[in-house]
């Protein structure tokens, strides 16, 4: 049986595959295994008239995709919010068939990502997917490892997430966010070929940004609750705000941002 990874002792649970397994598709139970949408969430309403990506376009708490609707959105993908000079960029591993399907990033009912951010410190209150276009303005983006949509991670190959994470270098030289946050360990361990990475802050850069590695806010994830993920968010909240002294400040003596 392949070794595990020991525990993390400033987080309350951590991914515990070992570096041989980081290779191989994840499976239920895992911190990053996304599983297939769910199709039985509770009704709100009737999905809006599609806009001209496809996607579903509805008032907060509106939209609900069909089985239909959801099969139809794999492989499709959908725009990044992103500005110039964010403060912090989050990445995500692929986007799911709810927010393929919406638009949306992390759309899917149930993913912790909108309440995470909002007990993380990051959004002065609770935002609905459908909102994420307030988000530049709040110093914040969003973007994936992976373009395409999928029912779950595990059916990305290693070589998507090797190809995102160079997209993603590229993404990150162009728009020059201070922090690029990556939403899940096992996807930045294949994309960035780096499998002892740990959540926290990386000990690299990307393109000039400073690297934090953060849980997969999946409802599946069951190895952080959403007050633990919610703590997770604020301590990158916390490093993001704090004045920090890179190699290039200490020779001129200037403090970085």
């Amino acid at each position: 049986m392949t070794p595990r990874e020991p525990a993390q002792p400033d987080h309350p649970a951590i991914d515990r595959l070992s570096p041989k397994e980081t290779g191989r598709s994840t499976r239920p139970g895992h911190p990053d295994f996304q599983g297939p949408e769910s199709i039985n969430a509770r009704h709100i309403g009737r999905p809006g008239p599609g806009n001209q990506a496809g996607h579903l376009t509805a008032t907060p708490g509106t939209a609900r995709p069909t089985r239909a609707e959801l099969a139809a959105a794999a492989d499709r993908t959908i725009p990044d919010v992103l500005a110039p000079g964010l403060a912090v960029l989050f990445v995500g591993i692929n986007p799911g068939l709810w927010s393929a399907a919406t638009g949306w990033h992390f759309a899917r009912p149930g993913n912790r990502f909108w309440p995470a951010l909002h007990r993380g410190g990051f959004t002065p209150r609770l935002l609905h997917p459908s909102e994420q276009d307030e988000l530049p303005a709040l110093g914040l983006g969003i973007t994936n490892m992976a373009a395409r949509a999928s029912a779950r991670a595990d059916e990305l190959s290693a070589q998507e997430l090797l190809d995102g994470a160079a997209i993603l270098t590229e993404k990150v030289a162009r728009y020059r966010p201070h922090w690029v946050a990556v939403v899940g360990v096992t996807a930045y361990r294949i994309g960035f070929q780096r499998p002892k990475a740990t959540f926290g802050r990386q000990p690299e850069s990307l393109a000039g940004a400073r690297l934090w590695v953060l849980p997969n806010p999946s409802g599946l994830n069951a190895h952080f609750t959403p007050v633990t993920l919610g703590l997770a968010f604020a301590e990158l909240r916390v490093a993001a705000t704090r004045p920090v002294i890179d190699s290039a400040s200490r020779k001129s003596g200037c403090r970085g941002v």
